[in-house]
């Protein structure tokens, strides 16, 4: 069996920019070849790895051409890009999950609108959640965010605080626990990345066997430059934008705050 790293580099194209729906079903098709690819070189069934692709900054037309190539599911970092698109979204019988940092004051927006949350990592924004979510007499499926790089830039709970953190989540009962999610590391150099996604896989194994195995079957990590290294351990969801709707005029800091890209490097 094949590993990741017998792939050649140069075998992986880069994204073409783009302008008509051909080109994003083109890139669409390249990354979910890639996924599976992925997925089988580590002796992993590909239908186990879900994509969810991002729409951040991205514009109505593209979005139609995503949903007539069959997606229903896309990832938004920002609830007011969300809310913005919220009747795009709603004609096109696109569902969206909240896969960036949630504030408790935009609470309201995403209960009723969103289908899942990535980013619930502070019991005041869960306790938000529930309280709203009661209160329309629903549940919503949640990822508990962990900062596996250590890095103040970076969102989400210390590795060695999320089992605690799950304990005090019990009582939010309307929150549906389906894993973890992690930005790992922003760097060139595969090893830290790789160590992110280890540190991801051990906490999830843990959870798994000490507190609830349902609960923590999904992992929420790896991005367009790193989706395949994260497939390598374990992600079932990989939120892939510039793979498939190729380059934007953003940057790390669109991420990580504070963080320029030569200073992501290191």
């Amino acid at each position: 069996m094949p590993t990741i790293d017998a792939v050649p580099e140069e075998s992986i194209r880069p994204p073409r920019v783009v302008r008509d729906a051909e080109t994003l079903r083109s890139n669409l098709a390249d990354v979910r070849a890639r996924i599976a690819a992925a997925a089988e070189g580590c002796g992993r069934d590909p239908s186990s790895v879900r994509l969810l692709p991002v729409s951040k900054t991205v514009h109505d037309d593209r979005i139609a051409w995503l949903a007539d190539a069959g997606v229903d599911l896309v990832g938004e970092n920002k609830v007011q890009e969300a809310l913005g698109k919220a009747d795009t979204f709603e004609r096109l019988g696109l569902r969206w999950a909240m896969i960036g940092h949630l504030q408790t004051n935009k609470v309201r927006h995403v209960v009723g609108s969103a289908a899942e949350v990535h980013s619930v990592d502070n019991l005041r924004v869960a306790e938000a959640l529930d309280r709203r979510l009661q209160d329309a007499g629903s549940g919503l499926d949640v990822f508990v965010q962990v900062n596996s790089s250590g890095e103040d830039s970076k969102f989400g709970l210390p590795p060695d605080e999320v089992e605690a953190f799950v304990t005090d989540l019990a009582p939010f009962t309307s929150l549906r626990i389906r894993g973890l999610m992690t930005l790992a590391v922003f760097s060139e150099d595969r090893d830290r990345v790789a160590a992110c996604f280890e540190r991801m896989r051990a906490l999830q194994e843990r959870l798994r066997q000490d507190v609830d195995a349902d609960r923590f079957a999904e992992l929420s990590m790896g991005m367009s430059g790193d989706f395949e290294l994260a497939i390598e351990y374990g992600a079932t969801t990989v939120r892939v934008g510039e793979g498939i709707f190729g380059p934007r005029h953003t940057g790390p800091d669109d991420y990580w705050p504070g963080v320029t890209a030569e200073q992501a490097k290191h």
